[in-house]
């Protein structure tokens, strides 16, 4: 099941970029700061919702809104382009259920080859130390 996030839960801002553009980079805001309400968007499930403010880390505030900076190229329609990949790629990880790990015994021959190993090593270092000749 693909999750889809309607155009009137993104919110974009425009800011003036820093690095290269030349003059450009002075007059132009190229800069995309993406913003997206997790926790009141009705579009994703909970479970997914924690899971995406948890992958998010500093780019949650406290009160559950991803904000996405994307000031990579020169232009504005391609960093927009580059947020919203990157919001969708966040979304995608989120969506992932965690495989939890079952807790499991170790069986009767794996605990065996781990005595013979131990003892095995146990004799190496035995025979190591002070040799004495007995004239």
């Amino acid at each position: 099941m693909a999750v889809s996030i309607p155009e009137d839960e993104l919110e974009e801002s425009f800011v003036r970029a820093s690095g290269p553009g030349g003059q450009n980079v002075n007059k132009v805001s190229s800069a995309v700061q993406l913003r997206f309400d997790v926790a009141a968007s009705p579009s994703l499930p909970d479970d997914v919702k924690e899971r995406l403010i948890r992958l998010a880390g500093r780019k949650a505030t406290g009160d559950g809104v991803i904000v996405i900076t994307a000031n990579r190229f020169r232009d504005q329609p391609r960093n927009r382009e580059d947020a919203r990949a990157r919001l969708a790629e966040m979304v995608e990880k989120a969506r992932v259920r965690p495989v939890f790990r079952r807790p499991t015994r170790p069986t009767l021959g794996s605990k065996q080859r781990r005595l013979v190993a131990k003892s095995t090593r146990s004799d190496i270092k035995a025979g190591r130390g002070r040799v004495t000749t007995d004239d």
